[in-house]
C-alpha cells in the first residue's frame, strides 16, 4: 500500500483573474508550499477542469495529487473599488465528498479542510478518526448571486465541529456575524481568530489568549491567512503539539508573507527553520 501523505489538503485550487493574467490561487496552493518548506509530504484532493495548466505549479511541492474532473476550474475575480473589494466567482469546479478520498489517505496524521467555494462536504470531517483535523472556514461562509457576486453565508454545525480539532478564520470572514466568534469558541477545542497586524486570539476550550504578530511593511496581504494556518498545523507536528510555539511560528511566517506577492509569499525552508529555532 502507498504511504499516506504527512499532510492532506482538501479543497479547490483556483484560477484568479488579475491584471497580470490568469494566476493559480486558493488555500491548497499557498499551503502546499508552506508544508513543503517544513519538510513534510503533501497530498492534495482537489477538482479542476481537465488538463488545467496552472496545476503544474503545484508539482514541485506535492507528493500525491488527486484531481476530480470538472467542466471548469473554480475561478475568482476581485474588483477593487473605493468602498472595498467586490469578489465574483466566475466558475466552480466539482464538489468533494467522502467517497473521493483515497482509502490509504485516511491514515494521514494531518488533515486540512480548505473550502473556498463551499465545495468540501462537511461530512468529510468525520472520516479521519486518528488525525489532527484543521478547518480554514472561509469557504463555508460564502454564497453567490446569479451573477457570481460572492456574499456572506452564516455557517455553524456543532456536529461537524466536534470532529474538527482546530478552526482558523479571520475577523473579516465573520464581519457580518461577529457573534460567530463566541459560538465557535464554545464548541471548538482550538480556535484561532486572526486580526491582521493586530495578531489574533487563540481560544483553548473557550478560554482566550491574545497573540501578536511581527510588525512589517505590508506589500500584499493575499494568502497570509493560508500561510498562518498551514504553518500552524505543520509547526504543531514538529514541536510535539506545543501550541504556544506553533502559534509563534505561524504568526512570524504569516508576517513574512505579506512582504511578498502571490504564491512567492510562502516561506522558504530557511525561514521556517529560523522560526522553529527561535522556539526551541
Amino acid at each position: 500500500m502507498n504511504a499516506a501523505p504527512d499532510y492532506l489538503l482538501i479543497g479547490h485550487a483556483t484560477a484568479d483573474l488579475t491584471p497580470a493574467g490568469r494566476l493559480l490561487g486558493g488555500t491548497v496552493s499557498y499551503a502546499a508550499r508552506v508544508i513543503h518548506s517544513f519538510g513534510l509530504s503533501v497530498g492534495i484532493l482537489t477538482s479542476t477542469a481537465p488538463d488545467e495548466p496552472l496545476l503544474s505549479q503545484l508539482t514541485p511541492f506535492v507528493s500525491d495529487l488527486v484531481v476530480l474532473p470538472a467542466s471548469d476550474t473554480s475561478t475568482f475575480e476581485n474588483i477593487y473599488e473605493p468602498t472595498g473589494r467586490i469578489q465574483y466567482l466566475r466558475a466552480v469546479a466539482a464538489k468533494i465528498t467522502p467517497a473521493d478520498i483515497p482509502a490509504h489517505w485516511l491514515a494521514s496524521p494531518l488533515v486540512h479542510l480548505a473550502p473556498l467555494t463551499d465545495e468540501v462536504d462537511p461530512q468529510i470531517a468525520h472520516q479521519f478518526k486518528d488525525a489532527t483535523v484543521m478547518l480554514t472556514l472561509q469557504g463555508w461562509l460564502r454564497k453567490w448571486d446569479a451573477d457570481g457576486r460572492v456574499r456572506f453565508k452564516r455557517w455553524f454545525d456543532a456536529d461537524v465541529l466536534k470532529d474538527i480539532d482546530i478552526v482558523v478564520f479571520s475577523e473579516e470572514d465573520i464581519a457580518e456575524a461577529p457573534e460567530l466568534e463566541q459560538e465557535f469558541a464554545g464548541v471548538v477545542r482550538h480556535l484561532f481568530v486572526t486580526r491582521a497586524e493586530n495578531g489574533g486570539t487563540y481560544y483553548h476550550n473557550g478560554l482566550p489568549t491574545s497573540f501578536t504578530t511581527p510588525q512589517v511593511e505590508l506589500v500584499h496581504p493575499t494568502g497570509a491567512g493560508d500561510v498562518f494556518a498551514a504553518s500552524l498545523l505543520s509547526a504543531l507536528h514538529v514541536t510535539n503539539y506545543d501550541f504556544s510555539a506553533a502559534t509563534y511560528v505561524a504568526a512570524r511566517l504569516a508576517a513574512y508573507s505579506v512582504t511578498r506577492v502571490g504564491l512567492e509569499s510562502a516561506p522558504s525552508a530557511l525561514e521556517v527553520n529560523r522560526a522553529l529555532a527561535e522556539v526551541r
